[in-house]
This record gives structure tokens, C-alpha cells and sequence, in this order.
């Protein structure tokens, strides 16, 4: 009786773990293609799968991803503040473009980042892909915050880091998360093309308006 009652219990945990992945998947993919079409619902949607990740990341022993998750459930909240009140005159914010300053400070952040990370998992906990998982930690921070920002380049930043993902999550059998980033490389793709456009336009409709 007792090993048929840990075996349910395993089974029922097992479906209940499958059924929060799931639901961070597809809110993560309505997410994702909430922000390529710049709707602001992005960042609800996008709470939703990052709590539901946080669990499943926790039970992959994927503690750098864990955190970051974490700490996308608050900083969904800043972005989703600045996209309604971060333009000029509190006004909505439009696409822009990172500086190449800015864009320097932020990758040598992120290898500081990575290799502190990467050591502190490596010798002080039971992590799995201890460097690899702090350095897709470290990109996607960088990612998150130049989306916060409405910066084009944030889509480059996340087609990089989707492609480690997908090899990550393969390896870890989290099969649904794996087939999610790539699906976020090909909303990555239509997201760059369009807020490229959008960004284009808006010197015409500054001309217009004036």
C-alpha cells in the first residue's frame, strides 16, 4: 500500500507540475505576441507565465531561472507602468533605439553577472548548467529591461537567448517549455520586423503633425 501511495503521489504531481507548464506556456506565447503587436495586456499576460514558471523551474533545480522569473513578477510591473507613462509628457511610450553607451554598460553587467552567478550555483548548490543557466539568466535581463524600455533591439537580444533555451530545455525533458521559445524565436522575428516599422514611421507622423 505504501509504495502504490507514493507512486500516486508522484503521478498526481507529476500531472500537476505538467499542468502549471502548460499554462505558462500559453500564456507565455500570448504574452510574447501581445508585446510584438505593443499591447499593453503583454504585461498581465505575461505575470501569469512568469509565477507559473517560477514553480516549474524550481522543481528543474533551474535556480537561475527561478530568480529570474521572480523578479520578472515584479519588474512586470515597471514595464507595464513606462509603456503607459513613459513618453514624453507621461504620455504612452513609443519604440526607440538603445544607445550604444547604454548597450555597453548593460553587457559587461551581464558577463559580471553571469560569472558570479555562475560560480556562486557551481559551488554552493546542487544546480544543473550552473554557467549556461546564468548566462541565459543574465541576456534575458538585458532583454526584459530593453523591452521595459519599448527599445527595438530587445527582440535581438531574445532571438539569441530563445535559441540557448530551446537546447536547455531539451536536455532538462521540459518539452512544452522547449517548444515554447521556439515559438518565441519566430515571435521574436515578427516582433523586430514589427516594431522596426513602427519606429520608421514615426519621424513621418512627426512631420505630419506638425
Amino acid at each position: 500500500m505504501e509504495v502504490s501511495n507514493i507512486v500516486n503521489n508522484v503521478i498526481e504531481a507529476w500531472h500537476a507540475m505538467s499542468l502549471i507548464e502548460l499554462i505558462g506556456v500559453l500564456t507565455g506565447i500570448a504574452g510574447v505576441w501581445l508585446a510584438a503587436r505593443q499591447n499593453i495586456w503583454t504585461w498581465p499576460v505575461s505575470l501569469v507565465s512568469v509565477a507559473m514558471y517560477v514553480v516549474v523551474f524550481y522543481d528543474a533545480r533551474l535556480y537561475a531561472d527561478m530568480g529570474l522569473n521572480a523578479f520578472y513578477v515584479v519588474t512586470s510591473f515597471y514595464g507595464w507602468y513606462v509603456w503607459l507613462y513613459g513618453g514624453k509628457g507621461h504620455t504612452e511610450r513609443k519604440v526607440s533605439r538603445v544607445s550604444s553607451k547604454e548597450l555597453t554598460v548593460l553587457l559587461l553587467l551581464g558577463l559580471v553577472f553571469t560569472l558570479s552567478l555562475g560560480y556562486f550555483l557551481e559551488n554552493y548548490t546542487d544546480a544543473d548548467l550552473s554557467y549556461t543557466d546564468s548566462a541565459t539568466t543574465a541576456i534575458s535581463l538585458i532583454g526584459y529591461w530593453m523591452m521595459a524600455k519599448k527599445q527595438l533591439e530587445n527582440w535581438l537580444v531574445w532571438l539569441v537567448v530563445d535559441v540557448l533555451y530551446v537546447g536547455v530545455y531539451l536536455y532538462k525533458e521540459l518539452y512544452l517549455t522547449s517548444g515554447l521559445f521556439f515559438i518565441f524565436l519566430i515571435l521574436s522575428v515578427k516582433g523586430y520586423l514589427e516594431w522596426k516599422q513602427e519606429l520608421e514611421v514615426q519621424p513621418a507622423r512627426g512631420v505630419q503633425a506638425n
